[in-house]
């Protein structure tokens, strides 16, 4: 996470006076960095949940009142909205975000709002997690398997990525730099492939085989064409192989960097 902010910052290039927005509030990732790199500016943050949004608040007690964030509760798509009923002539030299547009359904009516709030010299910079190349769990025990079942569950597991519908899965990073594109701005978009080590815990497991639908588990998906006593061998061999093991994870991001 560190990693990710300290590249976002550098290409945010932030003046002590610039005016920021951070999209995704969250844990405070971009938020804490940006108020500490423009104390003669402010940062709004738009935290998704009144969970996060209080959590804000209460970090930002601490702090005198001016230089405090400005925290505003609401989604993406309200944030335009919002943002000219609190302060109609505020618009940004910078717009930052970590997975700010990864659920949303349109991301260039996403991208639209924000061309909206943005200084004309302004820039927006965003890392974006592209799950359509996240680590597939298959690959995590190939050598563990029947190969008629093995083939199934392969097949079961890419269909969870080629929904045309999902739209946490059905874009990529060619596809945002269309929709920067699309609004008139000039995106550069590089994505990097990264690995991380991810503990194979009981939570975890559990997460992932409890049959939910809404939103959907993995295991969801997989009875779509596997027989539940198929998803029991997979989960059986994860927990003989895996559990409470360390793993490579691969995933891929894109940073976006986008200007008028």
């Amino acid at each position: 996470m560190a990693t990710l902010r300290d590249r976002l910052f550098a290409l945010a290039r932030l003046q002590r006076h610039h005016v920021v927005l951070d999209l995704n509030g969250g844990n405070g990732l971009l938020t804490w960095e940006a108020m500490r790199q423009v104390p003669e500016g402010s940062v709004y943050v738009c935290a998704r949940s009144s969970a996060d949004a209080d959590r804000l608040q209460e970090q930002a007690a601490a702090l005198p009142e001016l230089m405090r964030p400005v925290v505003l509760q609401c989604s993406l798509s309200e944030l335009p909205a919002l943002l000219t009923a609190q302060a109609s002539d505020i618009r940004f030299e910078r717009i930052i975000g970590r997975n700010a547009l990864i659920h949303e359904a349109d991301k260039e009516a996403a991208v639209q709002g924000l061309a909206k709030l943005l200084q004309p010299l302004g820039e927006i910079i965003l890392v974006e997690t592209v799950p359509r190349y996240t680590q597939r769990l298959y690959h995590l025990l190939s050598a563990k398997f029947d190969p008629d079942l093995y083939q199934r569950w392969i097949a079961a597991e890419e269909a969870i990525y080629a929904q045309a519908s999902d739209p946490m899965v059905n874009w990529d990073s060619s596809d945002l730099q269309a929709a920067f594109a699309k609004t008139g701005f000039t995106a550069e978009v590089a994505t990097e492939r990264t690995v991380a080590r991810v503990l194979i815990t009981p939570a975890l497991l559990e997460r992932w085989f409890t049959p939910a639908a809404n939103p959907p588990s993995y295991s969801h998906y997989l009875a779509l064409s596997l027989s539940k006593a198929e998803i029991a061998v997979v989960k059986d061999q994860f927990k003989r192989h895996l559990l409470n093991q360390t793993v490579t994870w691969e995933s891929a991001i894109a940073f976006i960097q986008a200007r008028h």
